[in-house]
């Protein structure tokens, strides 16, 4: 199979490592400077779960070169997916599956629009990886990865895909309802935002009662908009976040969180501004997101310049 993952961060680094290690034809799409790197020094994966693997992969910056391909893999966040499904469009042909697995809930339609609804799939992952060096990913746990057909129901190209990664060591797996699945997430990620708003990991937000009870207000609204939209999500869904939330050590931090505390633009339109949006034209009411959303603005192209008194 040959693969174009887009995005060479932790997450398409990973699955690149394990496809090329499985024998798939892997072609990483990357910026310049690190293409040079990888280039030079080649792709190591240090995995909690699959060892130390040094994978051999052909890396790209421009995706003239590559050509045509059976699975493009979309991996970069967010803000950088329109201008990525621009430039994917030569690795698209008629047969070409195309799998995002960012996060957010609109990336297929947008996949859609630009390369043909019919070559796109949904996906949704948890795998927690990262760039630790330059040409070095730490996959520090998760592995699962849904795909499915949007319309919903089960296809023999999401069989295809599916063992191809299960062979890949790749705990992937086809679903019927993939939707639910995004949106579910989706809950989850929202939620979880909280903790970026008051710069505390999960476990002092789940043990102040008020703040709590934020989180399943926030994630609670992400399931008003999701019915409202036809996805039938448990109507306690915002509860069930929490206790997902729970589950978690104390000191872990979502990524919105590490982003925020690192610099980063952050995924906010995506998140919480993609539940404020829907909820308006859905005609539903989210206070919680609206309040989020607007205290975390002014980082969301990364840590703002802050003014000094004049002398």
């Amino acid at each position: 199979m040959r693969v174009a993952i887009v995005g060479a961060g932790g997450l398409g680094c990973y699955f690149g490592a394990l496809l090329s290690r499985a024998g798939n034809d892997v072609t990483l799409i990357a910026r310049p400077a690190h293409v040079d790197v990888l280039r030079e020094q080649g792709l190591v994966l240090r995995s909690s779960v699959h060892g130390e693997i040094a994978a051999p992969v052909n890396v790209s910056a421009t995706v003239e070169e590559v050509g045509v391909v059976d699975l493009v893999l979309m991996c970069v966040k967010t803000y950088d997916l329109h201008t990525a499904a621009e430039q994917a469009k030569p690795l698209v042909g008629q047969d070409t599956v195309v799998l995002p697995v960012q996060n957010g809930v609109e990336s297929a339609e947008l996949l859609g629009a630009i390369l043909n609804a019919g070559r796109v799939l949904g996906g949704t992952t948890v795998v927690n990886a990262h760039r630790e060096a330059p040409g070095v990913v730490r996959h520090s746990g998760g592995q699962q990865l849904n795909l499915g057909e949007l319309p919903g129901g089960l296809s023999a190209r999401t069989a295809r895909l599916t063992e191809a990664f299960q062979r890949a060591g790749i705990a992937a797996q086809a679903q019927a309802n993939i939707t639910m699945l995004i949106w579910e997430k989706f809950a989850g990620i929202c939620g979880a935002a909280v903790s970026a708003l008051v710069r505390l990991p999960v476990g002092p937000v789940l043990s102040c009662p008020p703040t709590r009870d934020f989180v399943a207000q926030t994630a609670g609204e992400v399931v008003s908009v999701a019915r409202a939209l036809g996805v039938m999500l448990d109507a306690d869904y915002g509860d069930q976040v929490v206790a997902r939330l729970g589950a978690y050590p104390e000191w872990a931090k979502p990524s919105l969180l590490v982003d925020l505390e690192q610099g980063h633009r952050l995924e906010l339109d995506a998140l919480t501004g993609a539940v404020v949006r829907l909820g308006r034209q859905q005609a539903v009411n989210t206070p919680a997101n609206s309040a989020v959303y607007a205290a975390l603005a002014p980082y969301i192209d990364g840590a703002p310049s802050i003014p000094t008194p004049s002398e």
